[in-house]
């Protein structure tokens, strides 16, 4: 399933869904109220919830509940799949080819972190605040502290129920599904934090965390460690990889951040790939009118506007 959170125009009300083919499904209205409005509700209720909402999609005939329980796309505002997520967890240079590619960003003050002395011990990474978040679709503000705006296609692992010190192997178990992401950052501060051996501003401001535009379960997904990934600014493709060429995979990511505990609706990133604009010899920093779509395989295309 595509899991969606979205507003219906006409009533102001929040709900949960699924996109298919024929438009957004209500999927509280079409259980008769027996499914959550909220999404981190929703994965709490594990797999009997997920297979509640299989079973109605498969059982009605969602078409004839136009109106009630199926929206077209003008007719809803669409949301981050999950809002307000407990926790959003970035993994820091999981690719290799992105790591060199910051090396040679020559800015003093990048220089003065020791990009050369990245250890691969463990993943290593950072914490981003809830209120970063927003939809597909959403435009980004550049915030006044900032002229070096940048882009960073990644995949968002999402957790589907509690885990503490799991396995490798048992990771997957653990995981609702994959969404797309877009790590928004602000370079100059970023730069100036990584000097101080800190990293927040740089990484978690208002509009900083884009991803969506669903949540796509696992059984849609197959392998989730060979996705294609490919990010366009103004239709031009600047980053492309595939998930195989990141240094922690999806299970040993979700496995290393259960050190801490994960709770259903938390979201862990998996690093981006090289291509970003501070790996150019003359960045071209992103501005008002720029669009970047994030596009990954079995996923769909997360869409940033940047606006005034």
């Amino acid at each position: 399933m595509k899991l969606v959170t979205f507003k219906i125009k006409e009533t102001g009300v929040q709900t949960i869904g699924a996109y298919t083919e024929d438009g957004y499904v209500d999927l509280v209205a079409i259980t008769g109220g027996e499914l959550p409005n909220n999404m981190i509700d929703f994965l709490n209720g594990g797999e009997a919830n997920l297979e509640r909402a299989r079973t109605a999609l498969a059982e009605k005939d969602v078409v004839s509940c136009s109106g009630n329980c199926l929206y077209k796309e003008d007719q809803v505002v669409q949301m981050a799949p999950v809002p307000r997520p407990g926790k959003i967890i970035h993994t820091s240079c999981n690719f290799d080819a992105h790591l060199t590619e910051l090396t040679g960003w020559q800015a003093p003050e990048w220089q003065d972190h020791g990009w050369g002395d990245f250890h691969f011990e463990h993943p290593t990474g950072f914490l981003e605040a809830p209120s970063c978040v927003v939809a597909n679709g959403e435009g980004i503000e550049i915030p006044r502290f900032t002229k070096q705006l940048d882009f960073e296609i990644e995949v968002g692992i999402v957790i589907g129920k509690r885990a503490k010190c799991v396995t490798p192997e048992e990771a997957l178990d653990y995981v609702a599904g994959l969404t797309i992401f877009n790590d928004v950052s602000a370079r100059d501060i970023q730069a100036r934090e990584h000097a101080n051996k800190v990293i927040l501003m740089g990484k978690s401001f208002d509009g900083s965390c884009p991803f969506g535009p669903w949540l796509v379960t696992k059984d849609e997904i197959g392998n989730v460690n060979d996705l294609d990934m490919k990010l366009r600014l103004n239709g031009e493709v600047r980053q492309d990889a595939n998930m195989s060429q990141t240094h922690y995979n999806v299970q040993q990511l979700v496995s290393w951040w259960s050190e801490m505990t994960l709770e259903p609706g938390d979201i862990i990133t998996t690093g981006s790939p090289p291509g970003v604009i501070s790996g150019m010899e003359n960045p071209d920093w992103l501005k008002p009118g720029d669009l970047v779509e994030c596009t990954v395989e079995k996923l769909g295309t997360l869409a940033t506007p940047i606006i005034e």
